[in-house]
């Protein structure tokens, strides 16, 4: 999928390429919506077609995301995937491993929306299971 597709996922700004782009499967871009100065960190997230994250922790933070557009898959560790449509909301508890993003066949928005953490506080781990990610429907 072209750049001008993915402008069209999310009525936020796309961004450029995602800085830990190292940690997902695809092509991601990162648009931050607040400034440095904010106490909430809010961002425009939007994954290609078939492109998800590590495995990941957010160590003494919460984070929330917000479907804004496309198709997604949201899962905590021990737990069953869940799907994300635009309007979906979901509340990340603090320590929780999970990962996130698109569907095999549908490009992928989300918000994310965390308070300011410290550097280093996102602890990313290894790549979700290929085949296991292929079967949800």
């Amino acid at each position: 999928m072209d750049v001008n597709e993915l402008k069209k996922v999310s009525p936020f700004e796309l961004g450029d390429i995602n800085p830990v782009a190292q940690y997902f499967t695809g092509t991601t871009y990162l648009a931050r919506l607040t400034s440095q100065e904010a106490q909430t960190d809010i961002s425009n997230v939007t994954f290609a077609p078939g492109c998800i994250n590590n495995w990941h922790v957010h160590h003494g933070c919460q984070q929330i995301i917000v479907c804004v557009g496309g198709e997604g898959w949201y899962q905590e560790w021990g737990k069953e995937a869940v799907k994300m449509v635009p309007g979906t909301v979901i509340e990340i508890p603090l320590d929780v491993k999970h990962w996130h993003g698109a569907a095999k066949d549908s490009a992928f928005a989300h918000l994310s929306i965390m308070s300011r953490i410290a550097e280093g506080s996102h602890e990313w781990l290894e790549p979700v299971d290929q085949e296991e990610y292929l079967k949800l429907k």
